[in-house]
């Protein structure tokens, strides 16, 4: 572990080192958002460069690794919204609402859904990470996945699916932008029966398959 800069205060442990590299992060994309570079951060510490190298191979790793601590927050209040909704339409209608209701407050939100757009290194970060917390966040729902048809490949796409609406409404919200009242009626009209098409086509197709045999 590396000792000089770090404010006069260098870190106990290797542990606290990354920890502080992330809160760093944290400030640099508040401001800089999806500018932020190992240079910035670096600089915030007062360290080298090379000592953030030292527990990040790139800019891409270290705001992938800030990007799980700072939406935390925010799925955790997404997974108490979701706890209670066992319908898959309606479960979707609300982490999209909820996500572009959520997106001036979280500036890892925008960074993932690369709100700014124009940064193809945050378009890989977008790919994986904003993926994976789609999962987490379907898993955590009340919804019966399986049972509703709706098996781990399609959930792929579903997750796929459901981050292009958020993006489609966060590039071109409206004039005027709808309400979230406003927003969660109009998904429900359009958005939830799609899925619940999809969700019946997906029951239906065993037994049908069966029949036709």
């Amino acid at each position: 572990m590396r000792t000089h800069g770090w404010g006069g205060t260098p870190p106990a442990s290797d542990e606290e080192a990354v920890a502080r590299i992330k809160d760093a992060t944290h400030r640099c994309v508040r401001e800089l958002g999806g500018a932020t570079t190992i240079a910035h951060v670096a600089a915030d510490l007062g360290i080298s460069r090379q000592t953030v190298y030292r527990y990040f191979p790139g800019t891409q790793a270290m705001l992938t690794a800030a990007a799980f601590d700072g939406t935390r927050d925010f799925l955790a209040r997404m997974s108490r919204r979701l706890r209670s909704i066992a319908d898959p339409g309606e479960a979707l209608v609300e982490a999209v609402a909820y996500t572009i209701q959520e997106i001036p407050n979280e500036p890892y939100l925008r960074l993932l859904l690369d709100v700014e757009g124009g940064n193809p290194l945050l378009r890989t970060v977008t790919s994986d990470t904003a993926r994976t917390i789609g999962r987490s966040l379907l898993d955590q729902s009340a919804v019966d996945w399986d049972a509703s048809g709706i098996g781990p490949g399609q959930r792929a796409e579903l997750i796929e699916w459901t981050l292009r609406t958020v993006q489609s409404f966060l590039v071109d919200p409206g004039d005027p932008a709808r309400t979230p009242d406003d927003l969660r009626a109009f998904l429900r009209r359009w958005f939830a029966p799609a899925v619940a098409a999809a969700t019946s086509s997906s029951v239906a197709s065993p037994s049908s398959a069966r029949t036709a045999s």
